[in-house]
């Protein structure tokens, strides 16, 4: 179980990276031994730094593992998850888990650790695996009988399981995003770049939302976070969503428990917004899409504000034209119901007014709405999901969230969480914005005791999102492909941009699928191919690429990208 860092961020450095080949020692009678480390320093701070270990194994399969490594500047381990780890003046071992000692031929195993340090934090120079160090190749224990043959640089072609057809073309993506804190809080700037980040350890959220408060006084708390989204991510996008108009505005003089906006305040709200929308834009946060009202059918006792869907088409169509410098959005009703939304799409002039048509995830699909919205589409409007939390697997709460191995909490990410996000996708929907990006139960930990997660570092829920988020990238274009017999058990969407051919992949069922052929449109230059599973946290897998195809292994309850640069 990952325990709690008790070293707060308080700012970020740039990623450092470290690779080596390391030699394996093998049981007696092993053919081969050899593997490949990847040591990445997520996030740095004055006095003190994460750090993520990747281990590939390419020789025979271990039982158990101990990597070894010297720290060449006096740093200090502190904490550490995914392996026991022990340290003796400079000299580190990190031993195996319980869980994650077998490692097969081509699999790898990844731990992290927290640490201190001092003015400068280089990377280790060398590594060892179970007491021999790097050799840079893989090395027979025993000698072989007959000559090796030479293999061949490329696999043969064959049929493919998985075939890309570019011709064939779906929504443009907008992105992948989580909210800020609504009521109080905010990230901190390493939070925030460990969220937006594109680097190693890092997520590549590329859509940040964040609430207007009726209060103007309030609207500092975010700027620096969303500064720094913008600097830190590629192409990020803001989304700000108000919660309720001032209390005089509203017929039930209140905050909170819904009441409606007064007709005779819809220009006064309007000025609102685009103060707001001002406001950040002079603090260098331009927001690129400003919602007229978080879920308009709910009416709880927080901030909450009812409208109908005819009450927001006269609102978008009288008055959406002030709000200056950013596209309206309607209006992210609990459900993505479309009677919130119909009467804006069907009105010409409140139509011109909007950018965007958004909702949320609570109930959609019991509803048969987590589908394409025609409407929208017809009259090309991009669909935003702007909301979901969901959070079962504790029960009643615990500290499995703070274990990055948990299969309760694995079983939910992949089962819900990951198949949500691809359904979205196979929806058209443009967006997929996730509830708190900072929580217990999602892609950071907030260090809440009683839930066992370190207040900052990234958590399998935020490694699985990570997953689409970080590789399929603001403009890309949904394309369509087919599907072998055996490749029947993956859910499978692609995408084209940036001169790549990008495949997210998820495999739900028991069985693994191997050596499954990826066939895309042109050429390939490079494969990557990225995991996460319960034990593995966007580790990198082997690819084999002969011309326009490339064969890659996908493990079961798994879900993987494949990135193919032409």
């Amino acid at each position: 179980m990952r325990t709690r860092v008790t070293t707060a961020l308080a700012s970020a450095a740039g990623v450092l990276l470290a690779s080596a080949a390391v030699a394996v020692a093998l049981p007696a009678g092993a053919a081969a031994a050899g593997c490949s480390v990847k040591y990445a320093v997520s996030s740095q701070w004055q006095g003190g730094f994460n750090a993520d270990v990747a281990v590939t194994n390419l020789g025979d399969p271990l039982t158990s593992w101990a990597v070894t490594w010297t720290f060449g500047a006096g740093q200090t381990v502190t904490q550490a998850w995914n392996a026991t780890v022990t340290q003796s003046g400079s000299a580190v071992t990190a031993r195996n888990a319980s869980y994650n000692g077998s490692v097969a031929t081509n699999q790898s195993v990844s731990f992290g650790f927290s640490g201190s340090s001092g003015s400068t934090n280089p990377a280790p120079a060398s590594f060892a695996v179970n007491g021999v160090t790097c050799t840079g190749a893989t090395t027979p224990t025993t000698p072989p009988t007959t000559p090796p043959t030479t293999p061949p640089t490329t696999p043969p072609s064959g049929a493919a399981d998985i075939t890309v057809n570019a011709a064939t073309k779906y929504q443009t993506v907008d992105g992948f995003g989580a909210a800020t804190p609504i009521w109080g809080g905010a990230w901190s700037t390493a939070e925030t770049q460990t969220l937006v980040g594109l680097g190693a350890g890092q997520l590549g959220l590329s859509i940040v939302r964040t609430g207007i408060s009726p209060v103007s006084g309030e609207w500092p708390t975010q700027v620096n976070a969303l500064k720094t989204a913008k600097s830190s991510g590629s192409g990020v996008k803001i989304l700000a969503s108000p919660w309720t108009a001032p209390a005089a505005w509203k017929t039930n003089n209140s905050r909170v428990n819904g009441g409606k906006l007064k007709t005779d305040y819809y220009d006064d709200y309007a000025g609102h917004l685009n103060s707001y929308v001002q406001y950040m834009r002079g603090q260098g946060v331009p927001i690129d899409v400003t919602s007229v009202q978080n879920e308009p059918d709910w009416h709880p006792d927080y901030d909450s504000m009812d409208w109908s869907g005819t009450e927001l088409r006269t609102f978008v169509r009288d008055q959406g034209a002030k709000v200056q410098n950013t596209k309206l959005m309607v209006a992210e009703a609990v459900n993505m119901n479309y009677s919130y939304t119909d009467p804006t799409l069907n009105d010409a002039s409140a139509r011109n007014n909007i950018g965007y048509i958004g909702g949320h995830l609570y109930g959609t699909e019991d509803s048969g709405r987590l589908k394409p919205y025609t409407l929208a589409e017809q009259n090309n409007k991009p669909v935003w999901m702007t909301e979901w939390n969901f959070h079962e697997a504790d029960g009643n709460g615990s500290t499995i969230w703070g274990n990055p191995s948990n299969q309760a909490v694995w079983d939910e990410t992949l089962d819900d969480i990951m198949r949500t996000v691809h359904k979205s996708m196979e929806a058209n929907w443009n967006a997929y914005i996730w509830w708190y990006g900072k929580r217990y139960y999602s892609f950071i930990g907030d260090g809440e005791a009683a839930y066992g997660t370190s207040a900052g570092v990234p958590l399998k829920r935020g490694y699985a999102f990570s997953q689409f988020a970080k590789y399929v990238r603001p403009g890309y274009q949904r394309v369509a492909l087919a599907k072998s017999t055996k490749a029947s058990p993956l859910e499978v969407t692609a995408y084209q941009g940036g001169g790549k051919t990008t495949l997210v992949v998820l495999n739900r069922s028991n069985s693994a699928v191997s050596n499954a052929v990826l066939q895309a449109p042109q050429t390939i230059t490079r494969a990557e191919h990225y995991l996460t599973s319960r034990t593995d946290n966007a580790v990198a897998q082997p690819t084999s690429v002969n011309g326009s195809q490339v064969t890659v292994s996908v493990p079961a309850r798994s879900i993987s990208t494949v990135v193919l640069t032409h």
